[in-house]
């Protein structure tokens, strides 16, 4: 799954059991996955609403909230998070009850660590193809910033916010043209839908926008520039 030109991607991983989470994270991290770890389905809850995840390692039995309402509220509020549930639960039925709340897969303990991991991949690879090639993946990661295209939600040393449609689909053609010039006339065609000789200050707004959300120093861009008379380019760093 490493991929230099591709961000790495983010696992949330809910184990009460330390001695257990301790080899989870260490395997993930070993893999190149950003790995999260919480001890309950409070915390795994809260930490959803502050970062974008492409996959949730929830363990069946929690204390406080289940596993399975957990997964339940997730499916509910985030229905394209990946959801690999584990638990010493084997039973079927138990197998069945994740599954119809919306896991994506289940894995009994004790489980085999290569087994695990070769889950969690084939997992990330399906979120992949249903997000675009690896080339184009649905988190975006830019100097200390954090980009869910599919989710419209950003992370920034400022703090986590909701993106917009029209931000979404900026962000969308940067992303993809990373580092070439994308002209004033490709923007107002492919966000706004305008013609390209309409006169408008919308996109210098929004340039604006984007640059007080993502900028260190609004004023000296890094990320988002201007390439005078013609248009703007992106970089990642």
């Amino acid at each position: 799954m490493k991929n230099q030109d591709v961000p790495p991607f983010r696992i949330l991983l809910v184990e009460d059991e330390p001695h257990i989470a301790q080899g989870l994270v260490f395997n993930l991290e070993h893999e190149g996955f950003l790995v999260t770890h919480v001890e309950t389905g409070e915390e795994a809850l809260r930490e959803l609403e502050l970062a974008a995840y492409d996959l949730l390692v929830l363990d069946l039995m929690l204390p406080g909230i289940s596993g399975l309402e957990v997964c339940r509220r997730v499916r509910e509020k985030y229905p394209h998070l990946a959801i690999l549930m584990v638990t010493a639960l084997g039973e079927e039925h138990d197998r069945i009850a994740g599954l119809a709340e919306g896991a994506d897969d289940y894995l009994p303990k004790p489980f085999n660590l290569d087994e695990f991991l070769l889950r969690v991949k084939a997992i990330l690879r399906r979120v992949q193809r249903a997000n675009g090639s690896a080339g184009q993946p649905r988190i975006h990661t830019f100097g200390d910033n954090r980009v869910d295209l599919q989710g419209a939600r950003a992370e920034t040393p400022r703090g986590s916010f909701d993106l917009t449609e029209l931000e979404v689909k900026m962000l969308k053609v940067f992303f993809e043209r990373e580092e070439e010039l994308v002209t004033r006339r490709e923007l107002l065609e492919k966000v706004w839908g305008m013609a390209p000789d309409t006169e408008t200050r919308t996109l210098d707004n929004f340039i604006v926008r984007l640059r007080k959300y993502f900028e260190k120093n609004p004023a000296r861009p890094v990320h988002f520039r201007t390439v005078r008379g013609r248009g703007y380019r992106f970089h990642r760093s």
